[in-house]
């Protein structure tokens, strides 16, 4: 009995569209991650209601970490075209959220976010 490890929606054939399906649930996944990283999207809130503003804010982190710890386990089925989606849509995620390029404000990376960033 031989056994695979890979990430796959399907019963395990070679079906295009499923496997076109995964790497695009990775890359939004990980764009996902990304935008979440660099959201300020807590700042457009008063500060008069902290622990309203903390559940959101913790809400947030818990989502942002699953998604990241799906695309890990994503990218651990050794798939290089899982690992190609992931690491586009991370790219992709960091140029359009953290990067300066679509940012007019001089901080560029440096900005706050409203989550801690992600370490390994």
């Amino acid at each position: 009995m031989e056994s695979h490890m890979t990430f796959s929606l399907g019963n395990g054939s070679e079906n295009l569209y499923l496997t076109i399906v995964d790497l695009a649930i990775v890359f939004m996944m990980s764009l996902l991650v990304e935008w979440m990283s660099h959201t300020t999207y807590l700042s457009n809130f008063s500060d008069d209601h902290n622990v309203r503003l903390g559940l959101i804010q913790t809400g947030f982190y818990a989502v942002r970490m699953v998604a990241a710890y799906i695309v890990m386990l994503a990218v651990m089925s050794f798939d290089t075209g899982i690992l190609s989606a992931a690491v586009a849509g991370y790219t992709l995620g960091f140029l359009l959220f953290g990067s300066r390029v679509f940012d007019e404000n001089e901080l560029g990376y440096n900005k706050p976010s409203d989550l801690p960033p992600l370490s390994c």
